[in-house]
């Protein structure tokens, strides 16, 4: 029989390929699957700038496919899994699906809402709280998101030179 760890590594491998999918479009790489019954019934990747939708993150998406897949909008019998800790958006989205628990990659310092900033998740005033389980795969998770962000960095610089050149060029 696996051990809890190694069916979550499973499964957040299965996230990861889904924040490939967004890196593949440009986008941060973050990535969702919902697992019920040891079936993954919802995938999700961040789809913002490609979909020009705010509401299209990871964790929303793979939310939509779960409740169209059971049936229902409570995904009470599910486990969530994405590689980056959830915003306040995705994190209150979770609690209202009433999904039990969420296991996540990395922590989000700037913006996550199950510990970081906030922590609307385990908030003990709601109706409902999700059992959250951090740092699965968290180096792997936090690699994507650094070489991510550090592609763009150079990309962005490389285009702001760019626009210099032609400026000089234009008012020469």
């Amino acid at each position: 029989m696996a051990s809890i760890g190694s069916v979550h590594e499973k499964y957040m491998r299965e996230a990861l390929k889904q924040a490939e999918k967004a890196y593949a479009l440009g986008e941060v790489p973050i990535g969702c699957v919902i697992v019920h019954e040891g079936k993954i019934i919802g995938r999700g990747y961040n789809r913002r700038n490609t979909d020009k939708n705010t509401l299209a993150h990871a964790e929303i998406t793979a939310i939509n496919k779960a409740s169209k897949r059971i049936g229902d909008w409570r995904l009470e019998e599910c486990t969530l899994y994405v590689t980056l800790e959830p915003c306040q958006m995705c994190a209150g989205a979770i609690v209202q699906a009433r999904i039990p628990e969420a296991v996540m990659g990395c922590p989000n310092p700037k913006a996550g809402c199950a510990g970081s900033v906030l922590n609307i998740l385990e908030h003990p005033a709601f109706n409902h709280q999700v059992n959250v389980t951090r740092g699965v795969l968290e180096e792997e998770c936090s690699a994507l998101l650094k070489r991510f962000f550090s592609e763009l960095r150079v990309r962005n610089r490389r285009e702001k030179e760019a626009r210099r050149q032609e400026q000089e060029t234009q008012s020469n």
